[in-house]
């Protein structure tokens, strides 16, 4: 199998800088659509009194985690708020009273078995830290009388340009990140585990592989450094060979992918019993005078993080995550989610005039799913259901390496993803 990638600058200036802890805001704004799948509806109400660890949102949906207050306080307002997919979204608004009292409901779970674990990991609140937000508990929910996984694959690749927040994590984590993956394969019984770190990150590394080499079914797997390297199936492609065939997921080919952010955060909360909310963030860009590493309490709006960075000019754009696959908040004002891994301020960002194809092709040898992009396009553009369907658009990852190296600057990976959903709105139609 040909595996197609780009090589992308790094710009890793934050690479060396160690984590700071930001002070608690004086108040919070927490989505309830905080992960991929439903989002949570409020337990609390306006005038209700909340501690840190609380539980503020849930939901009965088996693709859902809950939400956790980040701050004590009072609850001000329940109300839509603009989410960075466009729509709004309910959210939970708490005013910061100062005290940083702590829920009389954090304390280290009982776990003693799978079932446990498992519940656990739900009670967490834990998603995807690596930007993707999928439920942990779903992922690692998987039914060992149909599947039983034979690797775990810890995603360390952190492969988008300016985010070091993973990075931070194994040099300043990197015994939770163990402790977790030791809990994973000793409660979901896998056999092995491989931990795939990109080769531009010789540190991290090198510690890894220290503080594993005493478990031998454990392996620190050194990546090529290029895009999208950390990509799900590309990972796994990389780490084992296996290919994950079109249509299925990971656990059909024996895998399971949890980010390395991930595996610290479910050894820190069986060790506390402190729910998931804060997180590592990277902050950088082209007028970020300290590219700098924070924890952030869930809720705090990117003006106030990016403040502690400093700012040497107004940023025309703000990017949530990384250039490639993040996205642009509307305004300062957005509050942090738990899929935020970095947040990204640029000046004078160039504004490029798509021009014509010329049918080059580097968009083909870009694309890590061997998909066709400009046929793609081309058949988004005549709203053609068959040809996308005929065409795999559904296994696109959102990478967006076509448009990068696309000479014409053509929006190629926007129009993957109106493409699929263009075929779920046509699929939702014929009631499929």
């Amino acid at each position: 199998m040909l595996l197609h990638q780009v090589k992308l600058p790094h710009f890793k200036h934050s690479a060396e800088s160690k984590t700071v802890t930001l002070p608690l805001p004086d108040k919070v704004v927490i989505s309830m659509a905080q992960h991929l799948g439903a989002p949570c509806t409020p337990t609390v109400k306006v005038g209700d009194k909340v501690k840190i660890g609380d539980v503020i949102g849930s939901s009965e949906a088996a693709m859902s985690a809950p939400v956790h207050s980040s701050i004590s306080g009072t609850v001000t307002a329940i109300t839509d708020v603009l989410h960075i997919s466009g729509r709004n979204m309910q959210s939970v608004v708490i005013e910061n009273d100062g005290l940083e009292e702590v829920s009389d409901s954090v304390c280290p779970p009982t776990v003693e078995n799978r079932e446990q674990f498992l519940q656990a990991v739900r009670n967490s609140g834990s998603i995807g830290l690596g930007g993707a937000g999928f439920p942990t508990s779903l992922k690692l929910g998987f039914d060992p009388k149909e599947k039983q996984p034979d690797f775990l694959i810890i995603n360390g690749a952190e492969c988008e340009p300016y985010i070091t927040s993973d990075y931070r994590c194994f040099m300043e984590e990197g015994e939770d990140v163990l402790e977790g993956v030791l809990l994973m394969l000793k409660y979901l019984g896998i056999p092995k585990c491989i931990i795939g770190i990109e080769k531009n990150k010789p540190k991290a590394i090198e510690k890894m592989t220290r503080l594993c080499e005493k478990h031998d079914n454990i392996t620190v797997k050194a990546l090529k450094s290029s895009y999208p390297q950390g990509a799900e199936k590309t990972l796994i492609f990389s780490t084992t060979g296996r290919v994950v065939k079109e249509g299925t997921l990971p656990l059909a080919s024996g895998c399971i992918v949890v980010n390395s952010s991930t595996a610290a955060f479910i050894a820190q909360y069986i060790r506390t019993g402190m729910p998931l909310v804060k997180r590592r963030i990277t902050v950088d860009g082209n007028i970020v005078k300290k590219p700098s590493n924070f924890i952030v309490p869930v809720g705090m709006s990117i003006g106030e993080i990016v403040y502690y960075a400093e700012l040497s000019d107004k940023p025309d754009r703000i990017i949530l995550g990384g250039p490639m696959m993040g996205a642009c908040a509307f305004d300062p004002d957005y509050p942090l989610s738990k899929t935020n891994n970095a947040v990204l301020m640029f000046a004078d960002s160039p504004v490029y005039e798509p021009s014509e194809c010329i049918r080059c092709g580097k968009c083909v040898r870009a694309c890590s799913m061997n998909l066709l992009p400009t046929e793609l396009e081309h058949a988004f553009d005549m709203r053609d259901a068959r040809r996308l369907e005929k065409l795999k658009v559904n296994l696109c990852v959102n990478c967006g390496a076509c448009s990068f190296v696309c000479p014409a600057k053509r929006n190629l990976a926007e129009k993957n993803q109106l493409a699929k959903a263009f075929l779920r709105e046509q699929s939702t139609r014929k009631g499929k």
